[in-house]
């Protein structure tokens, strides 16, 4: 009965959605216009006329169409869908839609890239944004998450500089959505906090495949309150059900050419498909009385809760099953805040949160130059709003009565406060006591144990992919000082690391003399050198992609390359057996005309040579059929035919050569081999459909990247 009541909630949702089909053009007013075609004249050659009204409105409308972008999270992807719990939290939180299992809640989730502009690049090296709004039956909640589980820096006070500091530079506004520049390795040169984020922002979840092939992390040390007022740390995991996988650098840098939306496409043609994209929601719990038990503190955005010592419990399952009807209305407009939660989950003292908790509502004000930004219907609640505020630019809800004010008699006391037991929130009580000062914790200082600890868990792989991301951006800084003060900072990560870093940028490994350069220039804080620490050799396995979930193709795109004489069974066969295990198949050919199969039907091609590019697929087929391989081979396909074949054998994918394209494989570089590839799959097989499937299944034969690039 409840979830009745909660459907019917969630149609309010939609009250504000509108087809223009079948319709008459109208004003805003509603008035049926006659003429969209001439503005008022004096006369078919004359002045314009000032009481053009219909003209003055679409004008002034147009005029204020585009709103100031997020200084942050700017480029962003939403879409509509639902949480379904699995297994109840009443043990841990009184917060309702994680009490019920089986309880759907609706949420929209934005994903987003941190420093470029709406009109930068998706394949950006640069932090994720995840964020989810659940429009829960007590309110809106908003897990206002990234795709890293960690931040740069400890205390809200320094995020402005942070974000000056990764932004173009103010003085030649360059370059966009990137952090290989001076200003950005100079502020984390001098900030040693942000050593463990480096070591993930410089890994390859940086980088991902695909924004339903990234982790979400609620980042900050949650609290949850149960009925009896029990408090229990949390720290909140979204697990992509598809596994997590990314992109190689030189893959990122050349879809940013050919489809700078490669992302936004991805997420949008899926949930049309119906391939839903899902996550696994999970928790990891920590009783009160247990806050100070480790060796880091739970109140520090820059560290983890490794999944050794406190594994994460899965609790239900976040699906996006429907795109925006409008990217502006939906997407651009809606409003997220860490500040937005509901009876059972509560706030910690983490600094950072608590400067995002002022930072928020700021934003939306001047964003969507209203206080009423909660009317939006994106913005909604799925229960009605009751309270005393009033007016205020483009207020939409119609409050009647007299009173706007708390207590009355006039309007019999209306709206009541709600106790607790009627849902009523209110805050944790705990004591809080202490001296007024600037001050950071000394068991905040510890910045590079967690970082070793990621760098120590990545695969031999993805610490090479990492050193030379930090060669990559290191290379872009034009000061010498700066990039010997960072490799000074990478030595306390790992030596090997730094060296290796330090000879391709050209300085020197020195010893920093003040590693803790962040803290006050008058702490007290014993300075941490390596050589005073027990070596650390730790590794955590859920910090390592090698480790993702590598046991199915549902939503890889796969390039089929055909010309005319193609064997049309076996193209017909595999693309059939492909699409059945939930992979998306697309045709490319030398041009988009119909192309004749070897027994006479047609195929018409999606993609030509020229319009897309091998760093668009995730597996490429050299379709079975020598007079197809033939024209493939002829001189005016070959540069671009191999081109496919060598990048995508380059950078470690599954490429199926099909029966008589002998041609083909014997003039690209995968006939170089000195023995056989895993991930190339050709007509000599055994059941060579299965193998390339088992391979495209695995995402990547990364370890043998570095073979194939010498």
């Amino acid at each position: 009965m409840k979830n009745k009541k909660q459907n019917k909630k969630l149609d309010q949702l939609d009250t504000h959605s509108i087809s223009n089909e079948n319709e008459k053009l109208t004003t805003n007013q509603g008035l049926k216009i006659n003429n969209n075609q001439d503005s008022l004249k004096t006369g078919d050659r004359g002045p314009t006329l000032l009481e053009d009204f219909i003209l003055r409105e679409k004008i002034t409308h147009f005029d204020h169409e585009r709103i100031p972008e997020r200084v942050v999270h700017a480029r962003g992807s939403g879409a509509h869908g639902v949480f379904k719990l699995s297994t109840s939290l009443a043990e841990y939180t009184k917060a309702k839609f994680l009490t019920e299992p089986g309880k759907e809640t609706p949420v929209f989730v934005r994903f987003s890239t941190v420093a470029g502009s709406r009109g930068s690049t998706d394949l950006a090296r640069d932090v994720r944004g995840f964020a989810v709004k659940f429009y829960t039956e007590e309110g809106n909640y908003d897990l206002v998450a990234n795709n890293m589980p960690v931040f740069f820096i400890q205390d809200a006070i320094k995020f402005p500089d942070l974000i000056h500091a990764v932004k173009p530079e103010p003085d030649h506004e360059m370059p966009q959505a990137a952090s290989a520049h001076d200003t950005f390795w100079d502020f984390i040169s001098l900030m040693p906090e942000s050593m463990h984020m480096i070591m993930w922002l410089m890994s390859d979840r940086a980088i991902p495949r695909s924004l339903r092939m990234m982790e979400g992390f609620g980042v900050h040390s949650f609290k949850f309150i149960n009925e009896e007022g029990r408090v229990h740390f949390v720290k909140f995991h979204f697990k992509p059900k598809l596994g997590v996988h990314s992109v190689a650098w030189d893959e990122a840098q050349k879809i940013s050419g050919v489809d700078p939306d490669f992302h936004r496409r991805d997420l949008w043609e899926a949930i049309e498909n119906g391939a839903f994209p899902e996550w696994d929601f999970g928790v990891q719990l920590i009783p009160e009385e247990d806050e100070h038990k480790f060796d880091f503190d739970l109140l520090d955005p820059t560290k983890i809760v490794p999944e050794e010592e406190v594994p994460v419990q899965i609790i239900g399952t976040l699906t996006l099953n429907r795109n925006p009807d409008n990217f502006f209305a939906e997407t651009e407009q809606i409003a997220f805040h860490p500040g937005h939660i509901i009876p059972g989950i509560d706030f910690t003292n983490d600094p950072l949160l608590q400067g995002r908790l002022f930072s928020y509502t700021d934003t939306q004000l001047s964003r969507l130059g209203s206080p009423n930004f909660h009317e939006i219907p994106i913005n909604r609640s799925v229960n009605s709003v009751h309270n005393n505020q009033r007016d205020g630019h483009m207020r939409q809800q119609i409050v009647k009565g007299k009173t706007s004010y708390e207590p009355n008699s006039l309007g019999g006391g209306c709206p009541f406060q709600a106790m607790m037991s009627e849902g009523g929130f209110a805050s944790h009580q705990e004591r809080v006591s202490g001296e007024k000062i600037r001050k950071r914790s000394q068991s905040f200082v510890d910045h590079y144990s967690q970082a070793k600890l990621f760098y120590n868990s990545q695969s031999l792989p993805e610490q090479i992919h990492l050193q030379n991301a930090l060669i990559f951006e290191l290379s872009k800084v034009t000061v010498p000082e700066i990039r010997e003060r960072l490799v000074g900072q990478l030595v306390f990560v790992d030596k090997d690391l730094a060296a290796k870093v330090a000879t391709k940028i050209g300085v020197q490994v020195k010893k920093l003399k003040h590693p803790n350069q962040s803290l006050p220039a008058d702490s007290n804080i014993e300075e941490l050198q390596s050589e005073e620490r027990e070596p650390n050799t730790k590794t955590s396995a859920a910090l390592s992609m090698k480790n993702t979930v590598k046991d199915n193709i549902k939503s890889r795109k796969i390039g089929f390359i055909i010309a005319n004489g193609a064997d049309g069974k076996a193209i017909s066969g595999l693309a059939t057996k492909l699409e059945t295990e939930g992979a998306t198949v697309e045709l490319i050919a030398p041009s988009l005309a119909a192309v004749k199969t070897g027994d006479g039907s047609s195929l018409i091609p999606k993609h030509s040579l020229t319009s897309t590019a091998s760093v668009c697929f995730d597996a490429l087929y050299i379709c079975a059929g020598e007079k197809s391989a033939k024209v493939l081979m002829s001189e005016e396909n070959k540069h671009r035919v191999l081109n496919f074949v060598n990048e995508t054998y380059k950078h470690c994918k599954a490429l199926y050569f099909g029966e008589g394209t002998e041609t083909v494989y014997n003039s690209s570089n995968v006939s170089m081999k000195k023995h056989e590839d895993p991930a190339v799959i050709n007509w000599e097989n055994i059941k060579p459909e299965n193998a390339f499937i088992k391979v495209v299944a695995g995402h990547r034969v990364w370890e043998l990247e570095q073979e194939r690039n010498t």
